[in-house]
């Protein structure tokens, strides 16, 4: 293989899954411990090809909609109060 993105393109489902184990696990299928070197481009693997083949709220690292909690309270306006508009 040429470039990383040919081989993005032939990782398969099975493949995908298991760099996902081996990440959160830090082992490979036979127990081999990852270097820091196959964990971050394992990760760079798994994060590419799910830009591709996943839903944006299915990939690695999806936080979802937010809201902050101070924005459940009402701030009152004081810069306009509605009596002062005639």
């Amino acid at each position: 293989m040429s470039s990383f993105n040919e081989m993005i393109q032939n990782i398969t489902p099975e493949i995908y899954q298991s760099l996902k184990l081996a990440v959160e696990i830090g082992k490979w299928a036979d127990g081999n411990k990852l270097t820091p070197e196959q964990r971050e481009l394992s990760l760079q693997a798994m994060i590419a090809w799910e830009v591709h083949n996943l839903p944006e709220d299915q990939r690695t690292g999806y936080m979802g909609p937010q809201e902050c909690s101070s924005k459940s309270a009402p701030v009152p306006n004081i810069l306009f109060k509605s009596d002062a508009i005639h």
